[in-house]
C-alpha cells in the first residue's frame, strides 16, 4: 500500500527515500527529514503527503480511515518522543500545523500553531511551565489563528480586540499584557467565533488536528495560490504536505525567542549571516511586523545604528549553535539556506531549511563565490540561476530606497522601470521625444500603428490586454517596460485627461511605470542602471561554454541590432519588415500602394519605397556584418496600414490624387472579416509580387552595399512567411532568385544567401517534407502556429486563458510557454520531416517562445540550431539554452 505519513525528528531516520522527495512531502517536510538524519535538533513530527492532497481534494474533502489511522500512530510516536499526551489536561502535547508545497510558495497557504488548546489543556500548560501569561498568550494566538485559518472568522475582529484590550489598559507593546489580561483575551475571541459560526470554539484537540489538516490541504487551492502559482509556472496538478510537528515554544520568557535567518545576504549574495529574532515571542511576530525585530548579528546591529541588542551579544551560546547550523547547512545543501528557529529556555530548535529566495543579483554573486569556493562546479551555478530572473538584471529598476505614490497596479507585461509624461496617442510621443522630452505612452490598447510611438516612448501603460497582448509583446521586443491590463485606468482623449481610481491624470503630468510589478506612480522615481559585468559576466561565458544552440535576436532597428549584440545575439532571427512601413514618412506610400487599383500605379509607390528599405537594411547589415539576418519579407494584413479616421483620408487624398471618398471606396473593398487567416503573409507575394520584389530588391542592394563597404559580406536568410504549400514558396523563390540575380549583375557583386520560410500554419507542418524541396531553413513562428493551432487569438486570450491554467486545461499560457503536447508536435514533426528532405535544413524559432526557458528545452530535445528572441531576452535564452544542454548531458 502506498504509505502517506512519514515521520522525523527524535533520531527518526526513515529508509524510504520517499520520505526525503520534495515532490512527496514537500520541500518543508524533505528538509525536517533531512535535518533529522543529520543530527540537528528537530521537534519531532510527521508529514502528510502531497499525494494526499491531491486524492483529498479531489475525491471531496474527506480523510479515509486509514490516514485517520496512520495519523494517529504518527501522533503516538511524538508522544513517546517527548513525554506528552496530545490533549492530557495535565501535561498536553501541543502542535504546528503548516504546509509545504515542493517548492516554496512563500504565504500562499496556511499554518496553525498551538494546537491542542483549549480551555482544560491550558491549565495544565500553565502548571507545568509555571507561566500562567506564557500558557494564556499561546491560548489566545492558537484561537485567533484557528478562527482565522480554520474557521474562517475574519482576523481583523481578532487585531480589533486586542488593540481594545491595550488601549483600555494603556498598553502600547502585546509584551505589557498580564495571563489575566490574556485570559479576558482568550473569552473575547471565543465570544467573537460564537458570534460569527453561531456556535462555540471547538474544545475538542482531535476536532481541531483534523480541522486544521484540511485547512492546510484546501489552502492549495485558494485564489491567491492560484495566481502565485500561474505567475511562477508551478503545476496546480502537484499539492501540497502537511506537517505536524511538535511544538517549541519562543515565548516562555527572557530565554526564549525565534527568528529568520539566511546564510548570506538575500539582497546582494554577500558571505554574512542576514536574519532578525525576537526574545519571548512566535513566529507569527518577526514575519507579520507586529514588533520590531531586533538583528541576528553585532555587525549588522552596529551598521544599522540599532540599539536593540543582536543575538550574538543577547543569547551568546545558542548563537554560536546557530553559527555552527547555518555553516553545516550550507556545506550540506551547497546553496545559501533559509532557516526558521526557535530558541525554547536557551535550547536552539530548528524548524525548517530551505532554499532561499534571493534577488537576481544575489543568486548571480552567490553562483559564481560558491564555485571559487569550491563548493559547486561551473554546470551546477549556470543550473542555480532562473533565466527569468535575469529580467532583473537587464532593464532598468526603480531605486528601492525611494518614495513611490502608487496609483494602481496593472499586469508586469515588460520589465523594467521608466518616467516621462502621460501622452495618450502615438504621434503625440514621437513628436515630444524628438525635442528630447521623456514621455509614457498610455493607452486603452496599442495597435500596430502605434509602432512608431511605442518605439519613441520609455514606457508604456494600457488599461486592457494581458501579458501577451499586442502591447506586452512589443514592449519586450523593444526593451520598454509596460504595464498592461490597467482596469482601473480610463482614458478620455479629447479632454486630455485620464482617471485612475477617481484621480485624475492630464496629458503631460508626469507618472512612472515599474514593469517588474506593475505599479504605477505619480510622479518620478529615481532608476538605477544595470551593469553587465563581474558575475553577470563570468556566468555568461560559462553558459556560452556549455550550451550548443545558438541565439539571435528579434530585431528591425539598428538600435535593436546594436543592442542585441551587446547581449551576446550571434545574428538576428527576425527582422519584420512592416515594422519599417509605420514611419511617418513611409505610410502614405504605403497607403497609396496598397489602395492602388492597378499594378503601375503600386509601382510607382513601391519605386519611392525603394530607397527607404534598402537604407534600413543597410543599417541592420552595417550593424551586423559577418553575422545570418533573416528578414522576414510583408506579412501582416493590409488592413492595419489603412487610414482609419476621415482625417487621415484627407491627407491621403491630397498626397496620392485621388478623392478621400474614392479612397474610403478601395479601402472598402480591401476589408476582410477575419484579417489574420486572410490576405496576408505570402499570399500577398503570390497575388502582388511586385511587393516581395521591391524588399527583395533592397535587402540585395544593401547587403552588396555593405560587402563593399566593409569588405565582410552580410549573411541575409530571406523568409516566407505563411506558406502553406511547397508550390506557394516555389513560386517565391523563383521571383528571389531572378532578383537577386538582376542586382548582382548590376552591382558586379555577388553574396551568399538563403531562402527559406516560417513554419507558422499546421498545415506548413504536416507539409514540411514537400516544403523543404525549396526552403533552406525552416524558422518556427510559434506566436501563429500556436494561434491557428488552438484556434484561439492571442490578443483576446487574456480573458479566459487564467482559469485555464487554473484548472489545469493547460499547464501555463501557450502564448507564454510552448503547447508542447499539442503545438509541439506539430514542431517535432515539422523537424523530421524537414530534415528527411533536406539533412543540412537550418531550423530555429522566432516565435516568442524562443525567450521561455521552457521552451527552449524543449528545441534542444528537437536539435534546433538556433532560438531568436528580443534583445533584451537575448541573455535569459543564453542561460536557458546552456541549462537544456547541460539537462541532455549532465555536468
Amino acid at each position: 500500500m502506498t504509505q502517506y505519513v512519514y515521520g522525523f525528528g527524535a533520531g527518526v531516520v526513515s529508509d524510504d527515500p520517499r520520505a526525503r522527495d520534495k515532490g512527496i512531502t514537500g520541500g518543508k517536510g524533505a528538509n525536517l527529514a533531512e535535518m533529522s538524519a543529520i543530527g540537528l535538533p528537530v521537534p519531532p513530527g510527521f508529514t502528510i503527503t502531497t499525494e494526499m492532497c491531491v486524492r483529498y481534494l479531489a475525491e471531496g474533502a474527506n480523510f479515509s480511515d486509514p490516514l485517520r489511522s496512520s495519523v494517529a500512530n504518527a501522533l503516538g510516536d511524538i508522544e513517546k518522543a517527548v513525554g506528552k499526551r496530545f490533549g492530557d489536561p495535565a501535561d498536553p502535547l501541543l502542535v504546528s500545523v503548516r504546509s509545504g508545497a515542493r517548492v516554496s510558495m512563500p504565504g500562499m497557504m496556511d499554518t496553525v500553531l498551538n494546537l491542542g488548546l483549549n480551555d482544560i489543556t491550558v491549565q495544565g500548560l500553565a502548571t507545568i511551565s509555571g507561566d500562567e501569561r506564557f500558557a494564556w498568550d499561546s491560548y489566545r494566538r492558537f484561537i485567533q489563528m484557528y478562527g482565522d485559518v480554520v474557521l474562517g472568522v475574519d482576523h481583523s475582529l481578532f487585531e480589533e480586540a486586542l488593540e481594545i484590550a491595550k488601549e483600555n489598559k494603556g498598553f502600547s507593546a502585546d509584551l505589557e499584557m498580564s495571563s489575566q489580561d490574556w485570559r479576558d483575551l482568550v473569552q473575547s475571541y471565543k465570544d467573537i467565533v460564537q458570534e460569527a459560526l453561531g456556535k462555540p470554539f471547538p474544545m475538542d484537540v482531535t476536532e481541531q488536528l483534523w480541522g486544521a489538516i484540511a485547512a492546510v490541504f484546501g489552502s492549495w487551492d485558494t485564489e491567491r495560490a492560484r495566481i502565485y502559482r500561474r505567475l511562477n509556472g508551478i503545476s496546480a496538478q502537484w499539492g501540497t504536505a502537511v506537517n505536524v510537528q511538535a511544538m517549541v515554544f519562543g515565548n516562555m520568557g527572557d530565554t526564549s525567542a525565534t527568528g529568520v535567518a539566511f546564510t548570506r545576504d538575500p539582497a546582494t549574495g554577500e558571505r554574512q549571516f542576514y536574519g532578525e529574532w525576537l526574545i519571548n515571542a512566535q513566529g507569527e511576530d518577526v514575519v507579520a511586523g507586529i514588533r520590531t525585530p531586533q538583528y541576528l548579528t553585532r555587525k549588522a546591529r552596529e551598521d544599522a545604528g540599532a540599539t536593540l541588542p543582536s543575538m550574538q551579544e543577547a543569547m551568546p551560546h545558542a548563537y554560536d549553535e546557530l553559527n555552527r547550523v547555518f555553516v553545516l547547512l550550507e556545506n550540506h545543501y551547497r546553496d545559501m539556506q533559509d532557516i526558521e528557529f526557535t530558541v525554547q529556555q536557551g535550547k536552539l530548535w530548528m524548524l525548517q531549511t530551505r532554499t532561499g529566495k534571493r534577488t537576481a543579483k544575489a543568486a548571480l554573486k552567490i553562483a559564481v563565490d560558491m564555485v571559487e569556493e569550491g563548493l559547486i562546479t561551473q554546470g551546477e551555478a549556470i543550473m542555480r540561476i532562473d533565466p527569468m530572473a535575469l529580467d532583473q538584471l537587464l532593464h532598468p529598476t526603480l531605486d528601492p530606497a525611494a518614495p513611490r505614490d502608487v496609483l494602481t497596479t496593472g499586469l508586469p507585461a515588460s520589465p523594467g522601470a521608466a518616467s516621462g509624461k502621460v501622452v495618450f496617442d502615438a504621434d503625440t510621443a514621437e513628436q515630444m521625444a524628438q525635442r528630447g522630452q521623456d514621455v509614457i505612452l498610455v493607452r486603452v490598447e496599442t495597435s500596430p500603428e502605434d509602432i512608431h510611438g511605442m518605439h519613441a516612448a520609455k514606457g508604456i501603460l494600457t488599461a486592457r490586454g494581458g501579458m501577451t497582448s499586442h502591447a506586452a509583446v512589443v514592449a519586450r521586443g523593444m526593451g520598454r517596460p509596460c504595464v498592461s491590463g490597467a482596469s482601473a485606468l480610463s482614458i478620455d482623449r479629447k479632454s486630455g485627461v485620464a482617471l485612475i481610481n477617481g484621480e485624475a491624470l492630464h496629458e503631460g503630468e508626469i507618472i512612472t511605470l515599474d514593469g517588474a510589478n506593475g505599479q504605477v506612480m505619480r510622479g518620478e522615481v529615481p532608476t538605477i542602471e544595470p551593469e553587465m559585468a563581474g558575475e553577470f559576466a563570468s556566468l555568461m561565458e560559462w553558459a556560452d561554454a556549455k550550451r550548443r544552440m545558438a541565439v539571435r535576436a528579434n530585431a528591425e532597428t539598428p538600435q535593436d541590432c546594436r543592442k542585441a549584440r551587446q547581449f551576446g545575439a550571434q545574428g538576428i532571427g527576425l527582422c519584420r519588415t512592416e515594422h519599417m512601413f509605420f514611419d511617418d514618412a513611409r505610410i502614405s506610400l504605403v497607403r497609396q500602394m496598397i489602395l492602388a487599383e492597378d499594378e503601375p500605379t503600386r509601382r510607382g509607390a513601391l519605386d519611392r519605397l525603394l530607397p527607404e528599405q534598402r537604407s534600413d537594411f543597410h543599417a541592420i547589415f552595417s550593424e551586423m556584418a559577418g553575422l545570418p539576418v533573416t528578414i522576414r519579407l510583408l506579412d501582416p494584413p493590409l488592413h492595419e496600414f489603412l487610414p482609419a479616421s476621415d482625417a487621415e483620408f484627407e491627407e491621403l487624398a491630397q498626397a496620392s490624387g485621388y478623392g478621400a471618398d474614392h479612397l474610403k471606396r478601395r479601402a472598402g473593398e480591401l476589408h476582410e472579416a477575419n484579417p489574420m487567416l486572410g490576405h496576408r503573409g505570402c499570399r500577398l507575394g503570390i497575388t502582388y509580387p511586385e511587393i516581395y520584389e521591391m524588399q527583395v530588391r533592397a535587402i540585395f542592394e544593401a547587403a552588396t552595399r555593405v560587402a563593399e563597404e566593409s569588405g565582410t559580406a552580410p549573411l541575409p536568410e530571406i523568409m516566407i512567411p505563411l506558406v502553406g504549400t511547397r508550390r506557394e514558396l516555389q513560386i517565391l523563390k523563383d521571383l528571389i532568385d531572378s532578383t537577386a540575380e538582376t542586382v548582382f549583375s548590376e552591382k558586379k557583386c555577388r553574396i551568399a544567401y538563403l531562402v527559406g520560410t516560417m513554419i507558422e500554419l499546421p498545415r506548413a507542418a504536416l507539409m514540411a517534407g514537400q516544403i523543404a524541396h525549396e526552403a533552406a531553413f525552416f524558422s518556427f513562428g510559434t506566436n501563429d502556429l500556436t494561434q491557428t493551432t488552438l484556434g484561439v487569438s492571442r490578443d483576446d486570450a487574456s480573458r479566459f486563458l487564467g482559469p485555464y491554467v487554473d484548472k489545469g486545461i493547460y499547464p501555463r499560457d501557450p502564448f507564454v510557454s510552448l503547447d508542447i503536447e499539442g503545438v509541439g508536435q506539430l514542431v517535432e514533426l515539422a523537424v523530421e520531416r524537414g530534415r528527411a528532405t533536406r539533412a543540412d535544413i537550418k531550423l530555429g524559432i522566432c516565435g516568442e517562445h524562443g525567450g521561455d526557458p521552457a521552451s527552449i528545452a524543449f528545441c534542444e530535445e528537437q536539435g534546433l540550431d538556433y532560438v531568436s528572441a528580443s534583445p533584451y531576452r537575448v541573455p535569459i535564452a543564453r542561460l536557458a539554452a546552456a541549462q537544456a544542454a547541460i539537462n541532455a548531458v549532465p555536468d
